[in-house]
């Protein structure tokens, strides 16, 4: 089984200014695309051919895990965006109050953490079905949350192919950007799959 590249729910433009067209046409077009080929050529002939993307992040390590990995990180990345922020479904506001004060206090911990990461890596909001709480993570390279058994609902590319070609070094101005344009929907299908498991 093949990994393919998934298609953007909205234009290469529909994000700007935040991200312009060059920016995620690199991103999108180029480096996610990278990850895919070289995920296909490490998998054929293996065991891991008829596993789902998700299985071969779980199991696999070296090489594998670091391009399979970072599929799965960019496909939550870009599915993380919309062209406007939307409305925060009832079932993940309950559950933002529940584990912060408010959502404007989730969102400054998610920039707190993502700024103050070191290096290429990412920012996480998880949901531990153990505590029922949802949590900011941050992982380096190409880590995710999910070999911890969390559930990812958001996730932030803090690498800098990301972010570099609209705004250099300012990584701070970039996830401010990227708190202003959150698909709160997309969180609440990954945990409302997490209640059903």
């Amino acid at each position: 089984m093949s990994i393919f590249l998934p298609e953007l729910k909205y234009g290469l433009d529909k994000l700007e200014p935040f991200l312009s067209q060059r920016a995620l046409d690199f991103h999108y077009g180029k480096h996610f695309v990278n990850y895919i080929n070289a995920a296909n050529a490490l998998i054929k002939d293996t065991e891991f051919d008829n596993m789902s993307l998700r299985a071969i992040v779980k199991n696999s390590d070296g090489a594998l895990f670091n391009n399979a990995a970072q599929v799965l990180n960019h496909e939550i990345f870009f599915n993380s965006m919309a062209p406007q922020e939307t409305a925060m479904p009832e079932s993940v506001r309950d559950l933002v109050l529940g584990s912060f004060n408010s959502a404007e206090e989730l969102k400054e911990q998610i920039f707190k953490s993502a700024t103050a990461h070191f290096g290429s890596g990412w920012t996480w909001l998880v949901y531990d079905a153990a505590t029922g709480k949802l949590e900011i993570r941050n992982t380096g390279n190409a880590a995710n949350p999910i070999t911890e058994g969390l559930v990812v609902l958001l996730g932030l590319d803090l690498w800098e192919h990301s972010y570099y070609l609209d705004y250099q070094n300012r990584r701070a101005d970039y996830v401010k950007g990227f708190l202003e344009h959150i698909d709160w929907s997309y969180a609440e299908r990954h945990y409302v799959r997490a209640l059903t498991r």
